[in-house]
């Protein structure tokens, strides 16, 4: 049987090369792999295409990568609160599809059980469908490219558009206890884009809180089978970090 166990994030990300496209798991701040990030950051990888919900924010998450200027193009549903993404979208130096939650969640899921397209609701009638949303910005503003029209069909009466599954060179992911045959068990609402973006990855590579041996965890409690897994690090617990912190004094006001 293959080892699929790696002895540091450095070895397990260390033939990732210039260019790759990588789907990577988390919400926000939550369930990010960031150890894997953070290795792909001293390696010096960089021209990356990234398939997340969002790139994290300034100086967390994938807004390292951002920041060192290493991601050309990402897809995504939202810029979040990172105000670099935004620079840089804006200033023409990143390219961008912003794509509806769901419609991200699904073709990333369709890439990794073999779906070449789906047709959803989602988008039909805005420039999701129509086409003319800006991928990259110039320098002086103007749109340099811009989505193209989508295939919309109507079913039942209805119109929907077609979107294409999402695959990628590798999948960085991070779940809360792994075994070392690869199953994995995810915490909570670290459930989010962690299975999806596992399942898209020709190469996945999680980073796991615990490590155990086969056998120990339960079939039933697997929310990741290992057949989707190959390469796996032990990081230990993950510092909690808030995205966006709000608080109310004693007489209710917000700070």
């Amino acid at each position: 049987m293959t080892n699929k166990v790696f002895d540091s994030a450095a070895d397990a990300i260390a033939d990732i090369a210039d260019g790759a496209a990588l789907a990577v798991g988390g919400f926000g701040l939550c369930g990010i792999p960031d150890v894997l990030i953070g290795a792909l950051a001293e390696a010096g990888v960089g021209n990356l295409e990234v398939f997340s919900n969002n790139c994290g924010i300034d100086g967390h998450g994938l807004g390292i990568l951002l920041g060192l200027g290493r991601i050309r193009r990402i897809v995504a549903s939202y810029v979040g609160e990172n105000k670099e993404f935004a620079r840089q979208y804006l200033a023409g130096e990143l390219e961008v599809e912003l794509t509806p939650q769901g419609t991200l969640a699904e073709r990333l899921r369709a890439g990794g059980v073999g779906i070449p397209a789906f047709f959803t609701p989602a988008g039909v009638g805005s420039p999701i469908a129509d086409g003319g949303l800006p991928w990259r910005y110039r320098a002086d503003g103007s749109v340099a490219i811009a989505s193209p029209p989508k295939e919309t069909r109507v079913f039942s009466g209805k119109r929907y558009v077609l979107e294409t599954a999402i695959t990628a060179d590798v999948a960085l992911v991070h779940a809360k206890l792994g075994d070392t045959q690869g199953n994995l068990v995810f915490d909570k609402a670290a459930m989010n884009f962690n299975p999806l973006a596992a399942m898209a990855g020709q190469l996945t590579i999680a980073q796991v809180e615990r490590l155990v041996a086969p056998g120990l965890i339960d079939p039933a409690n697997v929310h990741l089978p290992g057949v989707f897994v190959q390469r796996i690090v032990e990081t230990g617990p993950q510092q909690a970090l808030i995205e966006k912190r709000t608080t109310r004094d004693a007489a209710g006001v917000r700070a």
